[in-house]
């Protein structure tokens, strides 16, 4: 059975890249501009957590791999690890630290997939910023933008769970950084053996 370690993340602002500032002033303006900073304090508070779990396993890295929701399979891995860290990608930082210690990064997502959640979050962001009162960005938009959302995700799932099982050799652990909104029915069906860590109990 192969051992995968799937670490729950929030992305802070810098994870977004071009939607950034797009997903910050839907955000202020829906919420508030202290909500926001308290929301990017809670997202640091976060990432200190995990940081300190992570550690707390004492793995040897190098029989360890990490996978990145997000993250292309593209052969440019590495570079687009660097220029979010660079960027302030708290995630993309600490896989770096993790790369630096012997693991060895792996691109997990489908590319494809990936540019068409891209093309779908710009046309919500859209429509939100031409309504009188904004919608959130998950789940209040119109039906036909919501059932695609979750087409794209279910589908990301599939692509991500078979890319790990197929990468991840046996005796290896695997660390999968993995947005919230996420599954992992596909990951079991795989045939992963799944552990889930906790960083708000570090």
């Amino acid at each position: 059975m192969k051992r995968l370690i799937v670490i729950p993340i929030i992305h802070n602002a810098a994870d977004l890249g071009s939607l950034a500032e797009s997903v910050r002033a839907h955000y202020v303006q829906r919420f508030g501009p202290a909500v926001w900073d308290q929301r990017q304090r809670a997202v640091r508070d976060l990432w200190q957590g995990i940081r300190r779990a992570i550690d707390a396993l004492h793995l040897d890295y190098r029989r360890v791999r990490i996978y990145q929701d997000g993250l292309p399979v593209c052969g440019k891995e590495e570079p687009i690890l660097q220029e979010l860290a660079e960027a302030g990608s708290l995630n993309h930082q600490l896989v770096r630290e993790l790369l630096g210690r012997g693991a060895v990064l792996v691109g997990t997502e489908d590319p494809q997939l990936l540019i068409r959640e891209y093309q779908l979050q710009r046309r919500r962001l859209g429509a939100a910023a031409n309504e009188e009162a904004p919608s959130s960005l998950h789940g209040q938009g119109a039906p036909a933008a919501s059932d695609e959302a979750a087409e794209i995700l279910a589908a990301r799932d599939r692509f991500m769970a078979e890319r790990i099982a197929a990468t991840l050799p046996d005796g290896q652990t695997g660390l999968f950084f993995l947005g919230a909104a996420h599954r992992l029915d596909a990951l079991r069906a795989a045939g992963l053996d799944v552990a889930i860590l906790d960083g708000t109990r570090s």
